[in-house]
Formats: C-alpha cells, sequence, structure tokens
C-alpha cells in the first residue's frame, strides 16, 4: 500500500494520520518538536493547543457544535481525546490542556501504521502527502511553500492567548460559581467589578506597556483572538459587552448583576489551573502581572504562564486548493489546518479529517466522497475553494455558509437544528457509501 506523508502533528495532521491509517494506509507523520519549537509551543506532545483550551459550543443548534458531532460520527481522533479529556465549561467544550495533548500523543505513537519523524520538514515532498504544519509554519517551511506555489500568497494576522492562573491564588472571597444564566454546573469563576474598579482597570489597561511583535498593526489581528488590550481601545464599554459582560450572571452577596465580570474556566481536569476567558494580550509580562492583578478577585494571581501573542499565516486558498483541500494541480499534495485559513480547533480537525478521507481515496484507485454543502465538513471546505471570493479571510465555521433551507422555521434556534438535522442525514448518506 502506499504510505502516505504527513507534516505536522497538530490537530488537523494528527486527525489526518488517523484517518488514513484506520483505513489501512501506512502513515509517515513528519513533527518538528522536540527538535525544534515555535515560540508559542511548551509541550512535546502532539495537538498541543496553544490559545484557548476551549473547542467552543456543543449544541446542535451551533455550527461549531454540529461540525463536531459530524466529526464524532467520521470517527475523529481529536474528538475522541475532546470528549475523554473535557472539564465542565457549560455549554461548551472545554477540555483538559496537557490531558487531552497526551491522549491524542499515545494513540498516534501505539497506531502500527503512523511512523513518527521528529525534526523539521524544509520542503514540499512530491505526493501522495497533507502538509498540516499549522499557523506556526515555521520560516524555511513557509519559504518552501511560497515556492511550491510560485508565490508568496499568504496572508498574515497576529494571533494571542490568554494567561493561566493557578485556583489556590484566586481569592474566592471576591467570586464565586456560576455558569452565565446558571446553564451547566456552575463552570466558572467569576470575578465582579464595580464602575470605580473597572475604571480604574480600563485606563490602567489601555496605556499599558505592549510586548514589540514584528510587523504587528490592531487591524492585523483576528476578531476570534483579539487581544484584550486592543479590544478595549475600541471604547470604554466595548469590554462590557464582550469578555467582561456581567448579562446573565447576578453577585450572590448582592444579588444584582455586577457592573463588569471577569470569567476563569478550567484548563486542566484537577481544577488547580484556570485560564482568563477572553483575556489574550500581547502586554509585556510584568504589566500583564501589574494590570490583571487589578481584579479584586485576582490581586494576588499566580500566573502559570503569561499571554503570549504570534504570526499566523495561511494560503491564499480559494486560488491554489480545492473541496478535498488539495492543489488544483497536483490532487496528491494537500493542505490542512488552519494554514487553509479555516479558523479554530474543531475546523482545523475538520480540514484534516476531509483532506485524509479524500487522500485515502485517490491512493485506493477511488473517487473521494463530495462532501455536500448542506454538511458543516463540507460547506466548510467549499467555503475554503470558493474562488468567487475577493477579500479571504479565515473563518469559523457558522451555518452562513451552509446551504439554507428551502422552507421557513419561524425562530433561529429551531431554524438552526433543522439545519442541523439535514446535514447529519446528508453526512449519514456518505458515510453509507462506504468512506
Amino acid at each position: 500500500m502506499t504510505e502516505v506523508q504527513v507534516i505536522g502533528a497538530g490537530l488537523a495532521g494528527c486527525e489526518a494520520a488517523w484517518q488514513l491509517a484506520k483505513r489501512g494506509i501506512p502513515v509517515r507523520l513528519h513533527e518538528m518538536k522536540p527538535v525544534k519549537m515555535s515560540p508559542a509551543h511548551h509541550s512535546n506532545t502532539y495537538a498541543e493547543l496553544v490559545c484557548s483550551n476551549s473547542l467552543r459550543g456543543d449544541r446542535l443548534e451551533n455550527a461549531v457544535g454540529l461540525l463536531k458531532e459530524e466529526l464524532r460520527r467520521l470517527d475523529s481522533l481529536i474528538m475522541a481525546a475532546a470528549d475523554a479529556t473535557r472539564v465542565e465549561a457549560g455549554g461548551c467544550l472545554a477540555v483538559d490542556r496537557q490531558g487531552f495533548s497526551q491522549w491524542i500523543t499515545d494513540k498516534i505513537n501505539a497506531h502500527p501504521l503512523i511512523t513518527v519523524v521528529s525534526g523539521e520538514v524544509t520542503e514540499v515532498p512530491a505526493g501522495p502527502v497533507i502538509v498540516a504544519t499549522g499557523p506556526l509554519t515555521s520560516d524555511a517551511m513557509s519559504d518552501a511553500i511560497g515556492a511550491y506555489f510560485g508565490q508568496e500568497d499568504y496572508l498574515h494576522f497576529f494571533d494571542a492567548a490568554a494567561p493561566l492562573v493557578t485556583f489556590e491564588s484566586v481569592d474566592m472571597d471576591s467570586a464565586w460559581f456560576a455558569s452565565r444564566y446558571d446553564r451547566g454546573t456552575a463552570d466558572y469563576i467569576n470575578c465582579p467589578m464595580d464602575k470605580e474598579e473597572y475604571d480604574a482597570f480600563y485606563h490602567a489597561l489601555i496605556t499599558a506597556q505592549e510586548a514589540e511583535v514584528h510587523g504587528f498593526e490592531d487591524k492585523n489581528v483576528f476578531e476570534g483572538c483579539m487581544p484584550v488590550e486592543v479590544m478595549a481601545r475600541r471604547g470604554y464599554d466595548t469590554l462590557r459587552y464582550g469578555p467582561m459582560k456581567p448579562v446573565g450572571l447576578k453577585d450572590p452577596r448582592t444579588g444584582k448583576e455586577p457592573y463588569a465580570v471577569v470569567q476563569l474556566r478550567k484548563d486542566n481536569a484537577d481544577g488547580t489551573v484556570y485560564n482568563i476567558v477572553g483575556f489574550q494580550t500581547h502586554l509585556k509580562f510584568p504589566e500583564q502581572k501589574r494590570v490583571f492583578s487589578m481584579i479584586p478577585a485576582l490581586r494576588n494571581a499566580e500566573f502559570t504562564r503569561y499571554g503570549v501573542m504570534h504570526r499566523n499565516t495561511f494560503l491564499q486558498s480559494p486560488k491554489l486548493l480545492d473541496r478535498f483541500y488539495a492543489d488544483r494541480r497536483n490532487p496528491l499534495v494537500a493542505f490542512a489546518g488552519q494554514m487553509t485559513g479555516v479558523e479554530g480547533y474543531v475546523e482545523s480537525t475538520a480540514s484534516g479529517c476531509l483532506a485524509a478521507i479524500a487522500m485515502a481515496a485517490k491512493v485506493q484507485g477511488k473517487e473521494p466522497p463530495q462532501f455536500p454543502k448542506e454538511t458543516a465538513i463540507g460547506a466548510l471546505a467549499l467555503y475554503v475553494c470558493d474562488e468567487s471570493i475577493r477579500d479571504f479571510q479565515p473563518m469559523n465555521v457558522n451555518f452562513g455558509i451552509i446551504a439554507p433551507l428551502n422552507q421557513r422555521i419561524k425562530g433561529k434556534a429551531q431554524k438552526n437544528l433543522v439545519i442541523a438535522q439535514r446535514a447529519l442525514e446528508a453526512l449519514d448518506a456518505v458515510i453509507t457509501t462506504g468512506i
């Protein structure tokens, strides 16, 4: 059986390797860690979560919840790991960061058809290959991809990660456990602020010293990972309508809704480490300590990791890739993950899954299955390869890119559920073809 190379053991790469191997195809999985580390990586394990530990909403009326269910039906390794290592987070699927990566690493290393090769790859190999080097692609590999396509036609924007604090350092006399609107099982620590406290915090935040990031401008920041200080500069109340919104939360000490609330979410299963939700940042480390300690419940916070920022690199995919994430000129050279312009952990996983299912069919001499626009996984791929898009930007899955219904449904949630049910029926029809 022809061996397929997969470059990169992130979410997309691990998913691609798994999907190929489960179809009996030998895989050579290349991962530059631990030989070479990017500035944002801290662990030697595969599928390391660099930004948040949340895979976002887990309900079918949410597009990413639908995509998760589709991946589960496709026997996704990443979804199996997420379900096995989840931590409570209300209506979201959040995971134990280290446990999640270790679970995937163990599964990949134990599979008899997957051979892992450590070290940096600095050229695009001849196919069959799936390149999933991610938004943190090394400079040498980034140059090689540019040379492969005969251009340096990338999109660049900056991504930021939120700080982590220890639970024992949170002043619980100034905070309380609850989920917004009492959904879930009181999974978040809520850190309230009154108007005076928020005012002081806000002015400290917008004047704090930022770390220098080469080429950084506010306009180059992706909306889904906006640094908190950039968000604050948009207006005094921007944070109060964003990550610090108090809506749906009542302080048990007063029985009233606070002026602003900072939420903390479990970052590991033991609940010993929490991340500051929505507080991605590129402030200098001492400034993060100074400003974030102005939050009353975090006045004595112990930071186990400060926020960091890095440049993400993406292909101009509509010009270059087809609906299977493959080079339009060479169907045996495919790309997957955030470098294709899908945004988010689950979306990256979906691209690796689809690219691998298609590649498996190709090396077996079959026609690759076409996932229709009625499915979330198919709609995402069709967005990425849509040549009519003039200003291509990274995209989270959403119901707007899925084929619309041909009937009117009253109520947004109900409408989304009908779309989701149709998507799962369409996916099941593809699965029954024997993919």
